[in-house]
């Protein structure tokens, strides 16, 4: 059964789908094999490694980021790779960069350790399944927006080099995802020290990240946080993301500790 805040964010994700976009979320939503996953993916995270929430909350929240950012590029003028190649539309661009969101940490229902690279194995198949539905008879259009898709996916840890505008958004929208309630689960659980808990502590500083228009850039991301804390999650975390990821030219990035002027790492 789904919690409050997935069943939040499924409303939330579906104001913000738009065109085959709002189709593929409702597909995604409703799947149990996925939510199944998530959940799972949920109990190897939290519980058995003490790790932050890779699970159905978190990848919802990454999916916002992500559609979020997407928009915000459009209402610039930029263009999508799928665009820009001529492989795609912006709702192709849309179906893949959701999908990929959606999907990115299944792996983690195996375990850490390769998760992003698990990810595409255990999404593949579920890629397929889906896009069938909403593109039967279009083989090339559904083969462009899987491997946008699986490009996605596994490259949203930095392990992997990206080249496209929609990988590049996955990379960014999940290193936004670090506010406070992330960390909630397993520091309740966690008694004792160890390893990985900075990442706990420092996600626990931070109270909130906006995204929105920049002044100089498309994209703007302003993270606020109560502790100084915080800056190891925007530093070691979101902005190694940003620095590898296509979309670091057009994203300005300022922290700040509530009281006190921002940092401006970007733009």
């Amino acid at each position: 059964m789904k919690s409050p805040k997935e069943t939040s964010l499924d409303r939330k994700l579906l104001e913000a789908a738009h065109g085959e976009a709002l189709r593929a979320a409702e597909l995604l939503i409703a799947d149990d094999e996925i939510q199944a996953l998530h959940e799972y993916a949920n109990v190897v995270s939290i519980r058995r490694l003490n790790f932050n929430d890779h699970g159905p909350v978190h990848m919802r929240k990454v999916a916002l980021n992500a559609l979020r950012m997407l928009d915000l590029l459009k209402e610039a003028g930029v263009e999508t790779s799928l665009e820009a190649d001529g492989a795609g539309s912006l709702d192709d661009s849309r179906v893949a960069v959701l999908t990929a969101a959606f999907l990115h940490d299944v792996g983690m229902s195996i375990g850490r350790q390769n998760h992003e690279m698990n990810s595409a194995i255990l999404a593949a198949p579920i890629i397929d399944r889906l896009l069938g539905t909403l593109y039967p008879g279009e083989t090339a259009r559904r083969t462009a927006i899987k491997c946008l898709a699986l490009e996605g996916i596994e490259g949203h840890m930095a392990t992997m080099r990206i080249h496209s505008i929609e990988a590049g958004l996955i990379l960014v929208a999940d290193g936004c995802d670090m506010e406070k309630g992330r960390s909630r689960i397993p520091m309740m659980l966690s008694v004792e020290p160890r390893v990985g808990d900075i990442h706990q502590y420092s996600a626990a500083a931070i109270s909130k990240v906006t995204l929105g228009p920049g002044e100089r850039r498309p994209i703007r991301i302003d993270v606020s946080m109560d502790e100084s804390v915080g800056f190891f999650q925007v530093e070691e975390v979101l902005l190694q993301k940003i620095n590898v990821s296509p979309v670091k030219p057009m994203i300005e990035l300022l922290a700040a500790v509530t009281g006190q002027a921002p940092r401006r790492y970007l733009g």
